[in-house]
C-alpha cells in the first residue's frame, strides 16, 4: 500500500514532467521527493486512487486528504479504470471539477464518463453530463465515437427508439450524421432487437447518402443473421451488395465464417473453412485467427495446428497475431516441439520474438519439470537480443518457487534488480521463505537485504 505522502509525490512528479514549467520549480519538487518516480510507480498510484474511488464510502474526504494535483490525464485514467463503477465514477468526476477550480475538463474525460454511464443504463445522469458539456464547453464537439457509444448502449438494452433519437440528433452535437461509425451503431441497435427489415433499410439509406459501408457494417448484419439461423439471407445480402458495387473489404465467405463463429456454430464454421480449402481458397488471415482463437479455447489445439500447416501450404501468410494465439495454446497443451517450430516460423516470417511469444514456452517447460531446458531457452532468448520484461521474470520466479528451485529464483531476483526491474513483494517473500525452509539462511538474508536496498526502506 502506497503511503499518502508517497502517492502525492508520485502524481505531482509525473504531472510536473508532463507540463511546461520552469526548471527551478522542477528542481524544487525533485528535492522533496525521496526517490525518482518511475512509470510503474505512477500507474501504481493511479491504481491506488482508482481503488479509493471504487471502494471508499467516504471517497471525497479520503481524496482531499491526499492533496493530489488533479490533471486531465489523472482524471481520464481513473475514469477508465473505474468504468464498471458508474456512480462512483460520476462522484469522482464531480469531485475533481468542484474541489479543484484549476482543473478544466477536456472532451476526453467528458466522453469517458458519458460512455461509462451509457453502458450501465444510467441515462438520466448521462444526459445531465451531456448538457453540462454543451453549456460549459460549447466550443468543443463531442466525437462521433462518443455518440456511437450512446447509441450502442441503448441498443444493448433494446431501447431502439432512443437509439434512433440520438442518431437523429447528431447535428445538435455538431457531429456529421453521414458517418459510417454512427450508421454502424444504429445498425447494431436495430439488429440487437432483431429488426432486420429496418436494418436493411438503413443500409439502403447509407448507400443513398453516399456513405460507403465498411467491414463492420457487413459484419454486424451478417453476424445478426447467422445468430438467428438466417444463413440464406446473409448470403443473399452479400451478393446483392456486391452486385451494387459495394464489395466488402474481405470476401463474403470470410464474413460468413466469422458470423458463424460469433453465433457459436463452430462446426459449421470449420466445415466452411474445409470447403474453401478443398476448392483451393484460403481464408483471410483475420478470419483464420478468429477461428483458431475460438477453437483453441475449446481444446481443439491439434486441429488448429493441422489447419495452420494446411493453409500455409495454400499461401496464407500468418501475422503476429496468429502466433500470439497458437504458441500459448500449443505450449499449454504440452506440444513443445510444435511450440518451438511455431516460434521458429514466426522468426522466419520476420516477427521478432517478444516476451508474450516465448514466455508460454518457458512456463510450459517448467510445468513439465524441465527447468534446465527452460533456463537454457531463457538465456538463449536474452543472448539473441530479446530481453524479458517484468511479467516474464515474475512468472519464471514463481514457477521456480513452485518447483522448489529457490536458488535459481534468487538468482533471477538479483538479475531483475540489476537491470532496473523491481520485483514484486510476493516474489521476495516466496524466495526468502523457501530458502529458509531449505536451510539456506545466508542466501535468504542476502535476498532480504536486496529487497530493503531496492525499495529504499
Amino acid at each position: 500500500m502506497l503511503s499518502r505522502t508517497k502517492l502525492t509525490q508520485l502524481l505531482l512528479h509525473h504531472h510536473l514532467h508532463r507540463t511546461n514549467i520552469p526548471s527551478t520549480a522542477k528542481t524544487l519538487t525533485t528535492t522533496t521527493n525521496t526517490a525518482t518516480s518511475t512509470r510503474d510507480e505512477y500507474f501504481a498510484a493511479i491504481h491506488h486512487v482508482s481503488n479509493i474511488v471504487r471502494r471508499d464510502f467516504y471517497m471525497e474526504r479520503t481524496l482531499n486528504k491526499l492533496r493530489i494535483t488533479v490533471t486531465p490525464e489523472l482524471v481520464y485514467r481513473v475514469l477508465r479504470a473505474c468504468s464498471h463503477s458508474p456512480s462512483e465514477s460520476l462522484r469522482f468526476f464531480n469531485w475533481a471539477r468542484s474541489h479543484h477550480p484549476s482543473y478544466n475538463p477536456t472532451s476526453l474525460e467528458f466522453e469517458q464518463i458519458i460512455k461509462t454511464l451509457a453502458d450501465s443504463n444510467n441515462y438520466q445522469p448521462m444526459w445531465n453530463v451531456i448538457e453540462q458539456f454543451k453549456t460549459h464547453h460549447c466550443h468543443v464537439t463531442i466525437s462521433p465515437e462518443a455518440i456511437s457509444s450512446v447509441i450502442e448502449a441503448y441498443g444493448k438494452h433494446r431501447h431502439v427508439d432512443q437509439a434512433v433519437k440520438v442518431f437523429n440528433k447528431a447535428s445538435v452535437f455538431k457531429c456529421d450524421q453521414n458517418n459510417v461509425g454512427l450508421y454502424n451503431s444504429l445498425l447494431f441497435a436495430l439488429c440487437e432487437s432483431k429488426l432486420f427489415h429496418g436494418a436493411y433499410a438503413l443500409i439502403r439509406r447509407m448507400v443513398r447518402k453516399g456513405v460507403s459501408p465498411d467491414k463492420r457494417t457487413y459484419s454486424i448484419l451478417v453476424n445478426a443473421w447467422c445468430s438467428n439461423g438466417k444463413m440464406r439471407e446473409a448470403q443473399e445480402f452479400l451478393k446483392e451488395m456486391s452486385d451494387k458495387g459495394f464489395s466488402p473489404p474481405v470476401r463474403g465467405r470470410d464474413l460468413l465464417i466469422e458470423g458463424l463463429l460469433n453465433a457459436g456454430f463452430y462446426e459449421s464454421a470449420k466445415e466452411m473453412v474445409r470447403k474453401m480449402m478443398k476448392e483451393g481458397f484460403v481464408p483471410d488471415v483475420g478470419t483464420f485467427n478468429a477461428l483458431v482463437e475460438v477453437l483453441c479455447k475449446f481444446d481443439e489445439v491439434e486441429f488448429c495446428v493441422g489447419l495452420y500447416h494446411e493453409v500455409c501450404k495454400l499461401g496464407l501468410v500468418p501475422d503476429v497475431n496468429t502466433y500470439k494465439i497458437l504458441i500459448p495454446a500449443v505450449s499449454k497443451a504440452g506440444l513443445m516441439d510444435e511450440a518451438f517450430r511455431l516460434l521458429h516460423n514466426s522468426s522466419e516470417d520476420g516477427h521478432k520474438p517478444f516476451p508474450s511469444l516465448y514466455a508460454p514456452i518457458i512456463k510450459a517447460l517448467c510445468r513439465r519439470g524441465q527447468f534446465d531446458d527452460a533456463f537454457c531457452f531463457f538465456s538463449d532468448m536474452k543472448m539473441k537480443g530479446h530481453p524479458p520484461n517484468r511479467p516474464v521474470y515474475t512468472m519464471l520466479i514463481t514457477m521456480c518457487g513452485r518447483g522448489g528451485r529457490f536458488v535459481e529464483a534468487a538468482n533471477y531476483l538479483v538479475e531483475m534488480t540489476e537491470i532496473g526491474l523491481m520485483p514484486m513483494s510476493r516474489c521476495f517473500d516466496m524466495v526468502t521463505d523457501g530458502l529458509k525452509n531449505c536451510g539456506k539462511h545466508d542466501l535468504a538474508k542476502r535476498i532480504e537485504q536486496l529487497e530493503v536496498s531496492a525499495r529504499g526502506f
